[in-house]
């Protein structure tokens, strides 16, 4: 390693520092914070490097983080093979997304899950993955209207051909066990249609990503914790915010993700929504240094900069 690139990574532990965050090599599932009394930012981002034989993946598991976080906060790094002893930064520190604190919310641009507990002042959050192009997690405000624990999967005849096109023949219904895709576990939410939050038989490479039919998929442990938190009848709010601006210690702060692929998020990264977004909440009242806002909005590395 040059003397170069060390006292570049020595300069960037010293900026997380002074933003008040933390570098740790350790971590556990369920991330759950206090309700900010003050600002709208939870946790702190951590460092930790590259163990050999793990990939930026294997990294955000240890972290209750997904893929795509990992290779957002981490864009300089191959995600697969990542060189052993490298610092990666683990986004580990949150802006709660716009709108009410109840319930679930659900932020597609992020890959994130957010619970509002109910008798709590506390917020868990999740990675999720998501809908696939073209059987995309749809925009929603609904409910858990169900809930079943060791559920059998009935799928849908579209996904039974799309299976059977690729030699590989479906049964009417997949009983629980460790073939189901749904895991354990699943909320059932109420837009019609076959729409879940559940976990998954295949943890290393459905979280953090979009390769569903549109359900929303979580870690076995994340879900099991789930299940138990949330009562029918809760809540759901499912949005796209690739944009996320909060308070923290009198400071603004920008959170910025790559929006989705598809036609209808075209525009949702624009200058003129960062503006939009960030005039919202500050209403005139704050200065903000636009250039390092602009530059946040470009590098899209999914956790907060401050940007006054």
């Amino acid at each position: 390693m040059t003397m170069h690139n060390t006292m570049k990574k020595l300069k960037l532990i010293k900026l997380l520092f002074s933003l008040g965050l933390s570098c740790g090599t350790t971590s556990s599932f369920a991330l759950t914070y206090p309700l900010p009394a003050k600002g709208d930012i939870i946790g702190q981002v951590q460092m930790t490097t590259v163990r050999r034989g793990e990939s930026l993946g294997d990294i955000g598991r240890r972290y209750d983080i997904g893929v795509y976080e990992m290779i957002e906060a981490n864009p300089k790094l191959d995600p697969w093979i990542p060189t052993v002893g490298a610092v990666v930064v683990v986004p580990t520190q949150f802006i709660l997304p716009r709108g009410p604190r109840t319930g679930m919310v659900l932020n597609l641009a992020e890959m994130r899950l957010y619970l509002y507990h109910k008798d709590k002042p506390l917020v868990s959050t999740y990675p999720i993955g998501i809908g696939k192009k073209g059987c995309s997690t749809p925009l929603a405000e609904t409910t858990i209207i169900n809930k079943k624990k060791d559920p059998s999967w009935v799928p849908p005849e579209s996904i039974r051909k799309e299976h059977l096109a690729k030699g590989d023949v479906l049964p009417a219904v997949v009983p629980p066990g460790p073939d189901n895709p749904l895991g354990r576990y699943a909320l059932y939410l109420g837009l019609g249609g076959a729409y879940r939050i559940h976990g998954t038989n295949r943890p290393n490479g459905g979280i953090g990503v979009r390769g569903s039919h549109g359900c929303i998929r979580l870690f076995p442990e994340d879900i099991e914790a789930l299940y138990y938190n949330v009562p029918v009848g809760t809540p759901v709010r499912i949005v796209h915010q690739p944009y996320k601006v909060g308070w923290h210690n009198n400071h603004l702060y920008l959170e910025a993700h790559a929006p989705l692929s598809e036609g209808r998020y075209a525009g949702s990264d624009s200058i003129e929504q960062l503006k939009t977004t960030i005039e919202s909440v500050i209403q005139g009242s704050h200065d903000i240094n636009w250039t390092s806002a602009q530059m946040t909005a470009k590098t899209q590395n999914g956790y907060p900069a401050r940007i006054d």
